[in-house]
Order: C-alpha cells, then structure tokens, then sequence
C-alpha cells in the first residue's frame, strides 16, 4: 500500500506512480485498434479479439430497471458501439441472464461479445451451471466463461483440483460451449497472483482476468500495482470492473463519474466493465467511452492526489474490506 496522507507532494507521487506501473506509459500499450460509432476498440489479451473501451454489466440489469427497460438498456448499449456484455451465473437468481437472453434475440447476439461467470468448483456444479447459464442467455456458447469471485486463499487449488471446475471448462471449451476462460475477483491482489501461479504450474494460461480498478485501488491492497504490469506481461486480457467502486466512491465526493471512468480507461485494459441500471447511466457511459483521451502523467497524478486521503484506508472499497460484495461466502452452496 501507498504510505499517503492528507500532505501531498506532487513530484514523489508523480514518481511513484510511474514506478507502480499506474502511469501511461503502461497505459500506451494497449491502445484502440478501432473505432465503432465512436467508441475505441482494444484488443482482448492475445485472444485476437478487439472489444468496446467500456462494457455493460450484467448486475444491476437484474435489479433496479423493469424488464423492459433492461432489454432496452442491452440493445441501446449494442446499438450504440458496445459489444463487450458481463453477466454471471448467480447475479439475482439468475434475473439477470433471462434479462440479457431475452435482449439478445432478434440478430442482437451477433453483435455481442458475451462473457458469464460460475461459481461452483466441482466438476459436476460447474458443469451444470455452464449449461444452466447458457439456458438463461438463449444462446449455444458464451465468447467469454469466467471462475467467479476468487477470493479465498485456497480458491485456485480447489478450481484446479481432480474433478474440479476447470475440468469442467475445458470439456465445454472443447464442446464448442465457451470460447474463452478467465478468472474474477475483487478481494485481494495477492489471491489473483496465486491464482495465477497454480495456472502455470498446471501449465494453464488464462485469456483474460478481471478485477476492481478504480481512483481508489491504487492507494489500498492495489490490483492495478500488482496485478495488471504482470498480466501486460503475459499476454492476459484486463476486465477492469467497479470503475465507480459500485458507488462507493462516489460517496467520497472526491472525483465525478465520468473522471472514475476516464481514470479507468486510462490503465491497460481491454473493456471497463461498468453497471447501468438507467438509460441515463447507460448515456453517461457511452459519452465518457466516446469523450475518452489518454491521459498523461500529471492527470492521473491530479487525480489521485484528491483520491489519496479518502482511499489508504479502503473505506469505500467494502468489496476489499468486507463481506457485502462476497456473494459465495453468503451462499456457499453456490461452490459446489
């Protein structure tokens, strides 16, 4: 963790950031290699694939918005030059997959790259859960599948035991079911380090791995610092996800929305995943995707300087500090 407090000055903090990997000379390698009605294009990793600078994520499709507003928001967001879509096996009851299956009727399953996520670290759970979402999506494949919440130390020997999920994975990879496979997480950088080493040592390379990133992060137990220089290295798509700490940060009043997610796109990653549950957070998302410019030093420095007092502490990261955002400790049934 960055040693900070409220005294801030500038030309170490400037230093420190470059020398964290958090600077844009990192930033600078992954660069737009197209454009659709306005939003930059990164590549995903080494996968070949190119993907919207901004995603749409599956959570809060399932809560707030009716349902006829949730398929509005999918297909506006499709329409409008977003292709990469989030969703998850467990995210409200599995709401959200109808939701988004139902949005990808009528042609727009063409225009998305769709990325789920399971649970279970069985090889029968995970396999279920694999069709199960697939059911939900109305589709015979998911572009992206993902282990979910990884946060427990123990987590990546369990995936990657006999008859664990990635066995699962890999059958349905083969089957034509999942074209790629990554991990999620948002608890603590040195779990996805691990998680990351059991995958070599079985000779494993992941396609992507998402995480929390954000004008917090790089202050407290930070998955920018320590994870994404390693992944840049590697090869490995970055999901950032939380870009506002799912309002948490907001709640600092520290940076506005649009800077959360500018700050965001300004790391190396692939797709910012973000959740709307309006037509207005939807806009808002869009316009910051299409307004988007790289950011240099002295910007992202700015930045953080105003977020360093409010952030060394985790306050308004809970998915790092408690267990709100821990879906599978609530539910542990959801492992199996």
């Amino acid at each position: 963790m960055l040693g900070m407090n409220t005294t801030f000055n500038r030309r170490t903090f400037i230093k420190a950031t470059i020398a964290t990997g958090i600077g844009t000379q990192v930033a600078a390698r992954v660069r737009a290699v197209e454009s659709k009605n306005g939003i930059p294009y990164r590549a995903l990793g080494q996968t070949g694939e190119n993907v919207s600078i901004v995603g749409l994520g599956g959570f809060h499709i399932g809560q707030k918005p009716s349902e006829e507003e949730a398929i509005r928001i999918v297909r506006t967001a499709l329409d409008s030059g977003i292709n990469f879509l989030d969703n998850c096996w467990d995210y409200n009851g599995g709401t959200s997959e109808l939701r988004m299956g139902q949005a990808l009727r009528d042609g727009y399953r063409q225009k998305a790259f769709l990325m789920s996520k399971i649970d279970g670290h069985s090889k029968a759970g995970a396999a279920r859960q694999i069709d199960e979402s697939l059911q939900r999506l109305q589709t015979d494949h998911v572009d992206l599948m993902q282990f979910h919440e990884v946060i427990r130390p123990d987590d990546p020997e369990r995936i990657f035991a006999e008859a664990g999920s990635l066995e699962a994975m890999l059958e349905a990879r083969k089957a034509g079911k999942v074209r790629y496979i990554g991990f999620t997480g948002h608890k603590n950088p040195d779990i996805h380090l691990h998680m990351l080493d059991v995958a070599r040592l079985h000779g494993f390379h992941f396609d992507t791995v998402q995480m929390p990133l954000n004008v917090m992060d790089a202050h407290y137990e930070s998955f920018g610092r320590k994870v994404v220089p390693v992944l840049v290295k590697e090869g490995i798509g970055v999901l950032g996800m939380k870009p506002l700490g799912s309002g948490w940060i907001l709640k600092s009043s520290t940076v506005p929305p649009v800077e959360c997610l500018h700050y965001a796109m300004n790391l190396p990653t692939s797709v910012v995943i973000t959740g709307c549950d309006s037509m207005e957070i939807l806009n808002q998302a869009i316009d910051a995707a299409r307004a988007f410019q790289p950011m240099d030093e002295a910007q992202v420095s700015a930045i953080l300087a105003k977020t360093a007092p409010s952030a060394v502490k985790g306050e308004f990261e809970g998915y790092k500090t408690t267990a709100v955002f821990d879906g599978t400790v609530q539910h542990p049934e959801w492992l199996l």
